[in-house]
């Protein structure tokens, strides 16, 4: 009886555990079974791996082979074991000495050829490598994407017979380069593109500047989705561990290198989107729309047409900034720290209130639409603003402030917020609202009667103080004011029975 182990990682969110490939050879009828919670693709790898030992010139051991894939209450997925599985046999067999795999971690699927084909999920099992202090071989095609990883050492190939002949010390890899890209700035579009709309700009500003979730509402034309579309642009390019996170979230949905490095996610999915696209889920869970958009903007237009699961679902991660998906098998958390823009018409017919066309719908109707967005989902927007119809002009002359001139005031802002509490101000906890953003005397007194007047909820009076507190901020000025106050009560309209 022989015995030898490879080390591989499993998929668990962001976690990427490590999993031990036990590869145990005895007497018996030949034939290679695996165990340790095993899906199809994962079982289905004997077939590709002996199919690729074999046509690598490499012998395939005619004996009984037991796989155990360790933890064996971890369930395994994909077809990332086929590489550790194939150099476990080969090691087990005495066809590679067993005693070099203890440094390596391996990941990678086969195919009948032997060579290496990539996998999803690649930078969470690297940067959990690197927790570890493990070194790791990985397919050739996933070397850019391993390239984003500093201090860590990579090494990648592109068939089976690369890496026997590496951990044999005959043919060493070569190490994967540390190339992490530029901040990927891109085209972007202008806040000056759009005509008119002061008050909206100024609400944009303030939502980049605080972190705060937007609603914006208006007949259709006003300039909506243009208005959301340009936030991005006023935000700070993420910071390298940010960029590496973000990358690690695509890289679980299977987008591996494929995100613009450094570039605040903008996702704007269609209101047609499942509870489970939006969020997350599935059989073997992935993450969804709003950890796609971890560090970013999630843009929601059209937002009543959404199903009202999906937006129930947004609650708990507008708050902690994670979703926590479970299933039978297993429980996994993914990031979802985004910043909420919404858009919506006011009516069905969408010209409710709007000065240039009649609405054609009845009151009730108008009352049905809005009441499809519920209050407790409703007081975790920080901004709610109509959007009316400007004047069309075609003098081409821009009449406000450029996204590269705002973002500046906006980066100063956030940087006061750091230097003062550690985060931004749409973050902050109950106690660290009362201690950083309380106004002075005349501000309380008409946040008080403000909060009578229009019944706001405790929530809502906090999420009025930490506007107030940004609109400061913005200002450089040390403390809020009555000022601050009433620009924040303004910038929270109420939508009508739904509220």
């Amino acid at each position: 009886m022989r015995l030898a182990c490879a080390y591989t990682r499993g998929e668990s969110g962001l976690q990427a555990p490590e999993v031990t490939v036990e590869v145990r050879l005895s007497g018996g009828l030949p034939g290679l079974a695996i165990v340790g919670l095993a899906e199809t693709a994962v079982k289905e790898s004997r077939e590709r791996v002996r199919a690729a030992v074999a046509q690598s010139g490499l012998e395939f051991p005619d004996r009984k082979i037991t796989v155990n894939l360790a933890p064996a209450d971890l369930p395994k997925s994909g077809g990332r074991f086929d590489l550790p599985i194939a150099i476990g046999v080969l090691a087990a067999s005495g066809q590679l000495p067993a005693e070099v795999l203890a440094r390596w971690e391996l990941l990678g699927e086969l195919g009948f050829s032997g060579a290496l084909r990539p996998v999803a999920g690649l930078l969470p099992a690297l940067l959990a490598a690197r927790r570890a202090g493990r070194s790791v071989i990985v397919p050739q095609a996933c070397a850019a994407e391993a390239g984003l990883l500093r201090d860590v050492d990579i090494r990648a190939a592109g068939h089976l017979l690369d890496v026997v002949r590496h951990l044999h010390g005959a043919d060493e890899l070569a190490a994967v380069p540390t190339a992490v890209p530029l901040p990927d700035a891109g085209a972007g579009e202008d806040l000056a593109d759009i005509q008119g709309q002061a008050q909206a700009r100024r609400a944009l500003e303030i939502a980049a500047a605080g972190g705060h979730n937007v609603l914006l509402v208006g007949p259709p034309g006003t300039g909506k989705s243009m208005l959301a579309r340009r936030l991005p642009g006023l935000l700070a390019p993420l910071a390298e561990d940010e960029a590496v996170e973000v990358a690690a979230v695509a890289s679980l949905a299977g987008a591996g290198g494929r995100v613009a490095w450094g570039r605040r996610p903008f996702r704007a999915p269609h209101h047609t989107a499942s509870t489970i696209a939006l969020v997350g889920g599935g059989s073997w869970p992935r993450p969804g729309e709003i950890s796609l958009a971890h560090h970013g903007v999630l843009f929601l237009d059209e937002l009543p047409e959404f199903s009202r699961a999906a937006l129930e679902a947004l609650r708990e991660p507008l708050e902690t900034g994670r979703i926590v998906v479970a299933r039978a098998a297993r429980t996994l958390e993914f990031p979802a720290r985004f910043q909420l823009v919404a858009a919506m018409n006011p009516c069905p017919c969408g010209y409710h209130g709007d000065a240039a066309r009649p609405c054609r719908c009845t009151p009730d109707q108008v009352r049905r639409y809005q009441e499809r967005l519920s209050g407790p989902f409703l007081d975790r927007i920080d901004i709610r603003l109509p959007v009316p119809r400007t004047e069309v002009r075609f003098d081409g002359e821009a009449d406000g402030e450029s996204s590269a001139r705002v973002a500046r005031r906006v980066g100063a802002a956030r940087a006061c917020q750091i230097a003062r509490q550690g985060d931004l101000n749409a973050r902050l906890d109950v106690a660290a609202t009362r201690r950083c953003c309380l106004p002075d005397p005349a501000g309380r007194e008409l946040l008080q009667r403000a909060a009578e007047r229009l019944r706001l909820s405790r929530r809502a009076c906090d999420s009025v103080l930490r506007v107030a507190r940004t609109i400061a901020d913005l200002a450089g000025a040390d403390g809020v004011g009555a000022g601050q106050v009433s620009e924040a009560l303004a910038l929270r309209r109420p939508l009508g029975p739904a509220d």
